[in-house]
């Protein structure tokens, strides 16, 4: 598949069994570096993914695990989340990330309110850090762009390291 939002690129295959996740709002991609030692969990949406699997592959190649997130609708986590604290439950997304461990970066091409409004529904304890392209009237390249918004491959790995450890 490709996707046609700010940018033509190719969707990578979905995992097996990740379709209900889809629907729901996000499902594990995949699992990168050591399975041992630091880890850290990146959830990315929208163009943005390709940069989150690329800082993952960044930092497996530092020795740093990581858990990878495709979050296809914040707003879906979102409600689920405000649904399920209404009962008392435990949201889907706190569900989703609790196999993953370590610092959790929430990277869009979105303002940062958007993965923001998640933070009520993560696994308790976690650092959550955001990263999104707040402000406007710019322009310049793709690259250029990521880098300034820190929505860049190397951000987001700078960002996973930096992060305090849970």
């Amino acid at each position: 598949y490709v996707t046609l939002m700010n940018e033509n690129y190719a969707n990578p295959d979905l995992p097996e069994g990740a379709a209900e996740g889809v629907l729901r709002g996000g499902y594990r991609f995949g699992s990168y570096g050591p399975q041992t030692g630091q880890r850290v969990t990146l959830l990315g949406s929208g163009a943005i993914f390709t940069e989150v699997v690329q800082a993952a592959q960044q930092l497996a190649a530092q020795g740093i695990g990581s858990d990878v997130y495709s979050i296809t609708s914040w707003s879906e986590l979102a409600r689920d989340g405000m649904a399920h604290e209404s009962n008392g439950d435990t949201s889907y997304l706190a569900q989703l990330l609790s196999s993953s461990s370590g610092p959790i970066v929430a990277a869009t091409d979105y303002v940062r309110a958007v993965p923001e409004s998640v933070r009520a529904y993560l696994p308790a304890g976690r650092t959550y850090r955001t990263l999104g392209t707040d402000g406007f009237g710019r322009s310049d390249t793709r690259a250029v762009l990521r880098s300034f918004f820190n929505v860049d491959a190397q951000s987001i790995a700078s960002c996973a390291l930096g992060a305090p450890p849970n």
